[in-house]
C-alpha cells in the first residue's frame, strides 16, 4: 500500500513552517492517541504514521531530502539523514522520538522545565514562615517597633549559598541534563519522575561545602526589626518579603508572615474599633449627678457628666477615644457603663442618715410608703 503524502497526515500544506508542522502534530496526536480511540482500531495505525510524518518533517535536511525526492528519499540507503535500508517502519524507537518532541509544549508548563536542559531550572524557592507576636492593646493602640528572633534557614557565607566548597558553580546533572526530571517510555505512555541524581535539582555538587554539606543554607537565629502599625487587632497579618527561610543553592528566600495577637486588658474590652470601659460610682454620685474622670487608652483621663437619677448599666460616649483605624475610617470612640455601687461597712451615723433618707422618700412618695407596707404585713400574714 502506498504511503501518504507526511504533509497530508499531519494537515499542514507543503512548504509549512517548523511551528504549523509541531501544531499539526500535536492536533494529529492529540486526535488519534490510543488511549482515546480504545473503539477505533484503525487509531494505533494512524498514530504511528503520524508519528513517522512527523519525524521526517521536523528535521531541516530530512524535509529537505523529502521535499526533493518524496518517500524514495529514504529508501535503499539514500541521503537526507534516513536509516540505510529501514525507513521509518514506525517503530517504537521513532514514536519516543517524536512524542517527546512534544511533550514539554503538552506539559513542560505544568512541570516548569519549559526552555529544555542545559541547567535552565529554577533553583528552588525557600520555605514561608510564620511568627506569633503578642502585644498589648496599648501597643496596638499607639504602635511600635519591636525587635524578634526568628529561627529560620539563611545562606551558607562559606559557600555564598552554591553548596559547593569554595563557592563554586555546581555542574550540569549528567543524567537529567538539567531538567530536574527523567522519562521512561512504557507502551504508548511516557512516565516523568524526578532524577535519582541530583533530586529534582537539575544540577550536582561534586565537591560539597564542608559547612551546608551542598545545602547552600544553614540553621541560624536572626534578629528582625518589625514594624507594628497602630491599630492592629487579633489576626491582623503582616507579610515581610523575602524574610522567609532561604533557598535550595541560591534559590530565592520565602516570605515571613508575623501573625498578631492583642492581649486582654484588665480595664478595656475592644469591640473593632470601639472600646468598653465599666466605671464603678458611688450611690451618692448616680443619684446626686455630677463630673467623674475616667482612664482612657492614650495614658490620659477624661472627664464624663453623669445626669442625676442615673441607673447601673446606663452607657455615655467619649468620642474619639477609642482605636485608631488601620484600614481608613474615623477613629473609634470609649463607651463607658456605669455600674452603681451599694455602700459596705457603714457607721452608724451613716446608718442613721440613710434610715432618715429613706423616712423622707416614703414621705416624699406616699404610693411607695403604701406599697411596702402591703408587703409588710403580707409577710407578717404568712409567718402567722
Amino acid at each position: 500500500m502506498a504511503k501518504r503524502d507526511y504533509y497530508e497526515v499531519l494537515g499542514v500544506a507543503k512548504g509549512a513552517s517548523a511551528d504549523e508542522i509541531k501544531k499539526g502534530y500535536r492536533t494529529k496526536a492529540k486526535e488519534l492517541h490510543p488511549d482515546r480511540n480504545s473503539d477505533n482500531p484503525k487509531a494505533e495505525s494512524q498514530f504511528k504514521e503520524a508519528n513517522e510524518a512527523y519525524e521526517v518533517l521536523k528535521d531541516a535536511d530530512k524535509k529537505a531530502a523529502y521535499d526533493r525526492y518524496g518517500h524514495a528519499a529514504f529508501e535503499g540507503g539514500m541521503g537526507g539523514g534516513g536509516r540505510p535500508g529501514g525507513g521509518f517502519g514506525g517503530g517504537q524507537g521513532d514514536f519516543s522520538s517524536a512524542f517527546s518532541d512534544v511533550f514539554d509544549d503538552l506539559f513542560g508548563d505544568f512541570m516548569g522545565q519549559r526552555g529544555g536542559g542545559g541547567g535552565g531550572r529554577r533553583a528552588a524557592r525557600g520555605a514561608d514562615l510564620r511568627y506569633n507576636l503578642r502585644v498589648t492593646l496599648e501597643d496596638a493602640y499607639a504602635g511600635l517597633q519591636k525587635s524578634i528572633n526568628v529561627p529560620t534557614s539563611v545562606q551558607c557565607d562559606n559557600c555564598s549559598g552554591s553548596g559547593a566548597e569554595g563557592g563554586a558553580e555546581p555542574t550540569t546533572c549528567p543524567t537529567c541534563s538539567g531538567m530536574g526530571k527523567v522519562r521512561a517510555q512504557q507502551g504508548f505512555f511516557t512516565v516523568e519522575r524526578t532524577c535519582p541524581t541530583c533530586s529534582g535539582m537539575g544540577q550536582i555538587v561534586k565537591n560539597p561545602c564542608t559547612v551546608c554539606h551542598g545545602a547552600g543554607r544553614v540553621e541560624k537565629e536572626r534578629s528582625l526589626s518589625v514594624n507594628i502599625p497602630a491599630g492592629v487587632e487579633t489576626g491582623t497579618r503582616i507579610r515581610l518579603a523575602g524574610e522567609g527561610e532561604a533557598g535550595m543553592r541560591g534559590g530565592p528566600s520565602g516570605d515571613l508572615y508575623i501573625f498578631i495577637e492583642v492581649t486582654e486588658h484588665e480595664l478595656f474590652d475592644r469591640e473593632g474599633p470601639n472600646l468598653f470601659c465599666r466605671v464603678p460610682v458611688s450611690m451618692s454620685a448616680a443619684a446626686l449627678g455630677g463630673n467623674i474622670e475616667v482612664p482612657t487608652i492614650d495614658g490620659g483621663r477624661g472627664r464624663v457628666q453623669i445626669p442625676s437619677g442615673s441607673q447601673s448599666g446606663r452607657q455615655m460616649r467619649l468620642r474619639g477615644k477609642g482605636m485608631p483605624p488601620l484600614r481608613g475610617g474615623g477613629t473609634g470612640d470609649m463607651i463607658i457603663e456605669l455600674a452603681v455601687e451599694t455602700p459596705v461597712n457603714l457607721t452608724s451615723r451613716q446608718k442613721e442618715l440613710l434610715k432618715e433618707f429613706e423616712d423622707l422618700s416614703s414621705e416624699n412618695n406616699p404610693e411607695s410608703s403604701s406599697f411596702f407596707s402591703s408587703v409588710k404585713s403580707f409577710w407578717e400574714s404568712m409567718k402567722g
